[in-house]
Formats: structure tokens, C-alpha cells, sequence
């Protein structure tokens, strides 16, 4: 751990890693023709990777900041950038200046990660848990989506730790958000055409606490996060900030109906 102008660096994040620079199905025989050609690509073939346009974009922003800090940024100017664009607690409560950087940390926090590894991890869920979100309910309503998660994620965080100096960076809580969201479509998936998108309405509460598959999809989220959360950052592994997880999850489970697409009228 070091201080640097007034913040306390030490390994931390949504899923924080240390720094870059110090390490570096068969189809079915009773399918009518239409829903074969629906569920394959051009060619007659399943497409090998179903990601949409705006999750394809953020997957390749990400990887070009990270390349970017890692192969062109000393170490001393990634330091200044975590500065202004890490999540820091402390920015609020330490007396510092609020800055421009104070009002668009809490999102640019996001695109940031500490290593390959955290990067990878990140983008894997992202692009299963995404893309499905994204075409369900349109490139706008998801980057509302994907600010509104990450914003609550950094909440949750600073009513739980105000003061603390140790940035927050990585995609996890709106990929938790994803997570949550998915959970009230009870995880169904329309592959009937070229783009899947999470099928059927959003689910009220009650219905959702009646299906045993999400059911124990959320307790098993809490658990590992709880467990792997909680027990992270001891004898030089990595913290993980558990708590803007459940931020990002908790908004994405409650509040998916607010950005999910008006249900067409009927004809």
C-alpha cells in the first residue's frame, strides 16, 4: 500500500486487482423450418458469437484503456488517472475540491480494471449476461441502464465506507446489474432470432420467488459474494468489494422494469 497525494492506495475494486504495472444444443426434430433458419447465422449456421453491437463496443473500449494504461502510461501517470477517474470515497468526505472528476468517477470507475485477469473475468460476463439485456431493451435504455447499475454499485460502497482512500474500479457491479435483471426474466432467452434477448415480461416479485431456478441462482450470488468478499484481501490476494456488487445486483433485480421497452400494442 501507498499514499499519493492524499489517497491511500492498496488493492481494491468492484473486483480490484493490483495494478497493471507491478504484475504484469442438437436442434430439435419437430422445429419448423422458420425457427431453424431464426436460430442460425447466414449460411445456414449457428453463429458461433451472438453479442450485440453496444456490448461488442464497451468490451473493446475497455480493452483499449487497459492496453492503453498498460503499454503506454507510467506507472506514476496511471496513478494520476486512477486519481481522477477511480471511484475514491474520500474525494467527498476528505475536504478535497469537488471537481468534474467528482461527478464522473462514479461512472467512469467502471471502465478501469487492475490486471488481465479482472479485465477478462469482467468481459466474459458481460457478454453473456449483456447481450441478451441489450437486445431485449435497445442500445439507449441499456447505457441508462449500464450508468445507473454502476452508479448504484459506487453508492452502496460509500454509505458502507465514506472515508475510505482505496479507489474503486472494474465493470462488476453493472454486470451485477445484468445479473439481477436476468433473474426477473427468470433467466428465458428468445433464440428464435439473430439477436437472443431475454424473453417474456419483466416478472413481479412473487412470481419470481416461485421459481426454484432463480430462487437458488440468488442465494448462491449472495453466498459466493458474502464468502469470496469477505474473505479477500488477506495475505496479499486482492479485495473485492462485495458490497457494490449487491449495489449494482439490487438495483438491476428491483428497477429493470423502469428501462425494459413498453410491451408492443396488440393488433
Amino acid at each position: 500500500m501507498e499514499t499519493l497525494g492524499g489517497f491511500c492506495f492498496s488493492p481494491m475494486s468492484v473486483t480490484w486487482f493490483p495494478s497493471p504495472h507491478h504484475d504484469d444444443e442438437s436442434m430439435n426434430d419437430t422445429m419448423t423450418d422458420e425457427e431453424q433458419e431464426g436460430r442460425q447465422g447466414p449460411g445456414g449456421r449457428e453463429p458461433v458469437f451472438n453479442l450485440s453491437g453496444i456490448v461488442t463496443g464497451i468490451i473493446g473500449l475497455c480493452i483499449l484503456i487497459h492496453l492503453f494504461r498498460v503499454y503506454l502510461l507510467s506507472p506514476s501517470a496511471d496513478v494520476q488517472l486512477l486519481i481522477h477517474f477511480a471511484f475514491l470515497p474520500l474525494r467527498y468526505t476528505g475536504g478535497y475540491p469537488l471537481d468534474i472528476f467528482a461527478v464522473v468517477s462514479p461512472f467512469t470507475y467502471a471502465f478501469l480494471h487492475g490486471s488481465a485477469v479482472h479485465l477478462a473475468v469482467n468481459m466474459i460476463w458481460l457478454a453473456a449476461f449483456g447481450s441478451p439485456l441489450a437486445n431485449r431493451i435497445g442500445v439507449l435504455r441499456f447505457l441508462l441502464f449500464w450508468a445507473a447499475t454502476a452508479l448504484a454499485a459506487v453508492l452502496l460502497h460509500f454509505a458502507l465506507h465514506p472515508y475510505d482512500a482505496v479507489p474503486l474500479i472494474g465493470a462488476s457491479g453493472a454486470v451485477s446489474g445484468m445479473m439481477g435483471a436476468a433473474a426477473r426474466f427468470a433467466f428465458q432467452i428468445d433464440r428464435s432470432g439473430r439477436k437472443p434477448g431475454f424473453d417474456g415480461p419483466v416478472l413481479p416479485l412473487p412470481d419470481v420467488l416461485r421459481s426454484r431456478l432463480t430462487v437458488v441462482f440468488l442465494a448462491v450470488w449472495f453466498v459466493v459474494n458474502l464468502v469470496v468478499g469477505l474473505g479477500s484481501g488477506t495475505g496479499g490476494t486482492p479485495s473485492i468489494a462485495w458490497e457494490a456488487h449487491i449495489g449494482g445486483f439490487l438495483a438491476g433485480f428491483l428497477a429493470i422494469r423502469a428501462f425494459d421497452r413498453p410491451p408492443l400494442p396488440e393488433r
